[in-house]
């Protein structure tokens, strides 16, 4: 079976800073893959490989066979932890702003039929992620998992069929974070998505996660700290996770868990 996602002893550097090296990887259409790894190991700068808003130093990362655009695409969604919201607008109208910016053209603005039809489909999005009830309302009125909320509406309206969460539920707190994490396992399932998604937290890894990625640095220099960059040192199936090696992950993260 052909992979939708390939990496090809894939690079990226920033001058003399080396922060991945060696990455070769398949992954399937459908997988939910979460990574984890020390701040500062390259997980959020592979996510902007697979959005295109960086290009590999040297090897290839291809999707259907193909290198991945230099650019973000419709194909391809993203939210962060921080929200990426429009304050002078309400629920409503910060989708549909997404939607009329994703369309091509000058002003990508929807008139007619085609505004209604986007009207439509917005509600319905915003109802599957649970702001149905919420459609007036403005940021400033909204909970953190509201926001987090509209902010996967944002990125689902275009039916992208990869969807990249970069520590999304970081600053919820754990009721919250429980919630969304059925509501993204509830969205992968239903719209088939293919799902990369950074965490700090080991057990949310392995929760939400149909496969999990261990970044970190193979080789180090104390000389020379930049000189070598972070490899994939696990790739596990949930299936195929034991104590020991459930404790040896921990024991590499737990630093950085401590400090959030």
């Amino acid at each position: 079976m052909s992979a939708m996602i390939e990496a090809k002893n894939l690079w990226k550097r920033y001058g003399d800073n080396v922060v991945l090296e060696r990455i070769n990887m398949r992954v399937q259409e459908g997988e939910f893959v979460t990574l984890v790894g020390t701040s500062g190991c390259g997980k959020s700068t592979f996510l902007k490989l697979l959005l295109g808003t960086e290009s590999p130093s040297s090897g290839e990362l291809l999707l259907d066979g193909k290198p991945i655009p230099n650019e973000p695409g419709p194909d391809r969604g993203i939210v962060f932890q921080q929200y990426s919201v429009f304050p002078h607008m309400c629920v409503l109208e910060n989708v549909m702003a997404a939607r009329a910016f994703a369309r091509k053209g000058l002003t990508g603005y929807l008139f007619g039929a085609a505004r209604r039809q986007a009207q439509d489909e917005v509600r319905a999005m915003l109802d599957q992620v649970g702001l149905g009830h919420a459609l007036d309302k403005y940021p400033h009125e909204l909970s953190g998992g509201m926001k987090q909320r509209l902010a996967i509406a944002q990125a689902l309206l275009g039916k992208p069929r990869i969807l990249l969460l970069d520590e999304p539920f970081g600053a919820l707190d754990p009721g919250i974070r429980a919630d969304m994490h059925e509501l993204v396992l509830n969205l992968w399932r239903e719209h088939k998505l293919t799902v990369f998604m950074v965490t700090h937290d080991l057990k949310e890894g392995f929760y939400l996660g149909t496969r999990l990625w261990v970044f970190d640095k193979l080789r180090q220099d104390p000389h020379a700290p930049n000189a070598y960059g972070a490899g994939i040192t696990y790739d596990l199936s949930v299936g195929q996770l034991d104590h020991a090696t459930y404790e040896e992950i921990d024991d590499n993260l737990r630093p950085v868990a401590r400090l959030g």
